[in-house]
Formats: C-alpha cells, sequence, structure tokens
C-alpha cells in the first residue's frame, strides 16, 4: 500500500503506519545526531526517514499544517531545508511524538539526506557493510 492510500473498503489498516521506506533512529551511541528547526526551535528527532521525520512533543501540534524545516546533523555544518506537514500525533505515558511527512525540499535537498541516511547507516552497522548496502538499505521498504 502506498504511502498515502487508504485501506481498501471493507480493511482497517493494521497499523498508523504511513511510511514506505524504512525508519532510521536518530541517534548515534545512545546520543542525538540529528535535529529539525522549526520557528526557531531546535528539536532532537526520534526518528527519520526519506519520507519524514518525527520528534517529541508535549502536546500535539496542528495536523497537516505545513511548515518551514531545517534537518542539521552532529559535526556537519550542512543543512537541508523544506516544507513538511503534521500527519500524526501519538501521545503515551512517556510523553508524546509529532509524526511529519517532507513536502518539498530545497534545492538537492532530498539527495542530501538520502546521503545523510546512507552515511548513518554505515557509522551504525554492528557488521561491515558496503556503501552500496547501505543504500539499498535506506532506499528499501519500511521492516515494521
Amino acid at each position: 500500500m502506498a504511502a498515502n492510500d487508504e485501506a481498501p473498503a471493507g480493511e482497517e489498516q493494521d497499523s498508523v503506519e504511513r511510511r514506505s521506506r524504512q525508519r532510521f533512529l536518530a541517534t548515534r551511541w545512545g546520543q542525538a545526531c540529528f535535529w529539525v528547526i522549526v520557528d526557531d526551535i531546535k528539536l532532537a528527532l526520534n526518528d527519520l526517514s526519506l519520507e519524514g521525520f518525527a520528534y517529541p512533543a508535549s502536546t500535539a501540534p496542528a495536523s497537516g499544517r505545513d511548515f518551514p524545516f531545517v534537518l542539521v546533523r552532529s559535526g556537519v555544518p550542512d543543512e537541508i531545508r523544506g516544507i513538511a506537514q503534521v500527519v500524526n500525533y501519538l501521545q503515551d505515558a512517556g510523553g508524546g511524538q509529532a509524526g511529519c511527512a517532507f513536502v518539498s525540499f530545497e534545492g538537492d535537498g532530498a539527495e542530501r539526506l538520502n546521503d545523510w541516511l546512507v552515511a548513518h547507516v554505515i557509522a551504525n552497522a554492528t557488521v561491515r557493510i558496503t556503501e552500496q548496502d547501505a543504500r539499498n538499505i535506506v532506499s528499501g521498504g519500511s521492516l515494521i
């Protein structure tokens, strides 16, 4: 099922998962390594994928709201800018999480995000993998 497709009539979706691509925890060695800047506030990401990101949020942001974002990563002066949209909010005893989907990127942002995630997969792999293996993981389907 595509990321924006609804379940066929008479069938219920098993999950609120909207991403068709693999998502990656936004940590390295237990520390945040990816952040989003929204309204001049820098927030550590929970996860990141080619399709979107999630960040901790104690209250639900306005769903469906488009907003400009800047993605940054640890130890690198590069940034990725674009427009994202809030697509869901989940809350549990530990707090809340806002899920956002990318709407558009400035310039070559989508390609740079792909490169960021490939480098992240290689750096976090517990076994030696090639760059091509990492590219396949990043562009592959969600394992959730």
